[in-house]
């Protein structure tokens, strides 16, 4: 979906509150049938506020949603398994590396960083200030 920023209802509610729900509809699933979840994140709060528009948590629930327990390995929900590009790196093409580690998790390809029995994966990319949003699942059996 493309919105550019300056057409944003809120700067605190991104386009990810259509692709979210949408990639779930399609998919048949809900946020609680995730297993293992990368984010865009050339900036903290871009995981917080995608966490919230994706349906994992209320809005303005996203910082206390977001522990170490809860998104780091061994944690309920693990996010940015490679470290993000935040931790890991920011090439400028990250949106792919994603995608990328996602399905690596899914064939369980990952070693120390595996995800155990993770199934369902969700790559979510930002691009463009906010103006590019994609979202999709993927999973490691055919429907």
């Amino acid at each position: 979906l493309h919105r550019h920023v300056s057409q944003m209802p809120s700067l605190t509610a991104t386009a990810a509150t259509i692709t979210g729900p949408r990639a779930f509809v399609e998919a048949g699933l809900a946020p609680a049938d995730v297993d293992v979840v990368q984010i865009y994140d050339a900036f903290t709060i871009s995981v917080v506020i995608s966490l919230e528009d994706l349906g994992f948590c209320a809005k303005g629930e996203g910082g206390a949603f977001a522990t170490v327990e809860r998104l780091g390995p061994g944690g309920a929900l693990p996010t940015n398994t490679s470290g993000g590009g935040l931790s890991y790196c920011h090439p400028g093409m990250l949106g792919i590396f994603l995608v990328i580690e996602c399905v690596r998790q899914l064939r369980g390809e990952c070693g120390a960083r595996q995800v155990a029995g993770a199934r369902v994966g969700l790559v979510h990319g930002i691009g463009g200030v906010y103006s590019g949003i994609a979202t999709a699942l993927l999973g490691s059996e055919r429907p």
